[in-house]
């Protein structure tokens, strides 16, 4: 069992944007019925979204002792029978609105706009003791490979977050991100631990009716990728009036450092923390934190190591890195880091591969107080014309001069800018070659009139590829 509810018993754990409240005795309650028709420990495919309905499915898996994989509930419906075949899963819960488009599946049990449906697939896999949790990896939402997490990995993630977030049962942060994320899904885990009250909502930050919730019912927290925060940017975020706002945290990649300056400007001038955070799904999935009162002096940081965990780094050669701003892989250890993947259901038996230990493919430094700084990914640079180009430094200077979405990918000698601003393509290509001093000849533009992003808000380099691929094969 992950969450006491009965501690909480009185408090309420959720309120929905219709207004619909659920206490924690009620979601007790309800969710150990759920667990009950399910009546086995077993794997079930929740399909997702910032419902009661959805959060309730969840807690009564996780408190029962039965697997879920979380999955978005808008995704691609051949890559959901593409999991279905891997994985056979015993039952699927899904909104009633949702239900009809399984054919021959036997409707259990219904509550709050879901239902449990019973599949009837020959084979059952068998479930390590261990094993909690499945979740998608963020850049691979259809990818039968996913992430398998413990009954520890849980709970000793969402401990410590509630610790250095300092939260506790007064706290009513309000969705931002989809639960099947897993940096929103910590935000679920470590608030239900505290007895704080969820605000739920589909709504996204750029419609009205969000703020109006946000400001009816006094949330207190969001949290957000970078890309929420370029879009608040945008949208002057500065200038609302939201006097129950105590907390913005922002994970899931890293934000310029001139973007985390203005909002720990913000919270500094407005009597309010910004915390920046960083994790992988692999690791439950926060690893790093950079606490409220250094977020302006350590502008750009990612932190210090969450409570009980420990960071290192790694030079080529596999040596740790004791120097400061030496660059090197950015190796993580803690409780918190998952069991491994799974790519077939007779995954879903193995024990703990990993140890503790996770190697995050992030390339980082740490000054002379030993907070950390990403730079970027280990397979996000390229060699052009023999100098060594780090592309998340390429996206960050283009969004910084020209105020607008970008994504650089390509191969070496050959670096593509995919900006959506036809207007900007000569332009952004000489002002990045002025920066990096290197022949206009090795950038071409490519104007898109989206950047492809998975529903985390991430990047889908996979997805540009497409755009070079040809290109280059031919040169």
């Amino acid at each position: 069992m992950i969450w006491d509810l009965e501690r909480f018993k009185d408090n309420t754990a959720i309120i929905d944007e219709s207004g619909v409240t659920l206490t924690y005795a009620q979601l007790k309650g309800e969710t150990e019925v759920v667990a009950r028709s399910v009546g086995k420990r077993c794997l079930v495919f929740a399909l997702c979204e910032n419902s009661i309905g959805s959060i309730l499915g969840y807690v009564a898996f996780m408190n029962g002792g039965i697997v879920p994989l979380l999955l978005n509930r808008h995704l691609d419906p051949a890559l959901l029978d593409g999991l279905l075949s891997a994985y056979a899963p015993s039952f699927l819960w899904v909104s009633l609105e949702q239900a009809g488009q399984f054919h021959g599946m036997e409707a259990v049990y219904e509550v709050r706009s879901y239902c449990l449906l019973r599949t009837h697939y020959d084979k059952e896999y068998s479930l390590h003791p261990d094993l909690a949790l499945l979740l998608t990896t963020s850049g691979s939402t259809g990818s039968p490979k996913l992430v398998r997490q413990s009954y520890g990995n849980t709970l000793d993630n969402a401990e410590s977050i509630a610790k250095y977030l300092e939260l506790d049962e007064t706290e009513c942060p309000i969705t931002t991100l989809p639960m099947n994320y897993t940096y929103g899904l910590s935000i679920i885990n470590s608030h239900l631990l505290v007895g704080a009250t969820m605000l739920v909502t589909e709504k996204a930050m750029t419609q009205r009716e969000f703020w109006g919730f946000f400001k009816e019912a006094e949330a207190t927290s969001f949290g957000g990728v970078p890309y929420t925060y370029e879009m608040l940017d945008r949208m002057r975020f500065q200038r609302m009036s939201l006097p129950s706002l105590r907390t913005l945290t922002q994970a899931g990649g890293k934000l310029t450092p001139e973007l985390h300056k203005k909002f720990a400007q913000y919270a500094m001038d407005n009597g309010k923390k910004f915390i920046v955070m960083y994790g992988q799904t692999e690791a439950s999935p926060r690893m790093g934190y950079l606490p409220a009162d250094k977020a302006l002096e350590k502008y750009g940081a990612m932190g210090i190591p969450i409570p009980g965990g420990k960071f290192r780094l790694l030079d080529e050669n596999g040596q740790e890195i004791k120097s400061p701003h030496v660059t090197g892989e950015l190796v993580y250890e803690g409780r918190n880091v998952t069991l491994g993947y799974a790519e077939c259901g007779e995954d879903l038996a193995k024990g703990d591969e990993r140890h503790g230990v996770l190697q995050t493919g992030d390339m980082a430094q740490f000054d002379e107080d030993g907070y950390f700084y990403v730079v970027g990914r280990k397979k996000r640079f390229l060699k052009v014309y023999g100098n060594r180009v780090n592309l998340d430094e390429i996206d960050r200077m283009i969004k910084v001069q020209f105020e607008m979405e970008c994504a650089s990918a390509g191969t070496d000698d050959h670096l593509y800018l995919f900006i959506t601003n036809p207007d900007k393509a000569q332009e952004v290509k000489d002002f990045v070659s002025r920066k990096t001093k290197l022949n206009a000849a090795a950038f071409k533009t490519v104007v898109l009139d989206e950047i492809p992003k998975n529903d985390s808000g991430k990047v889908l380099f996979r997805e540009l590829e497409k755009h070079y691929r040809d290109d280059v094969s031919e040169k």
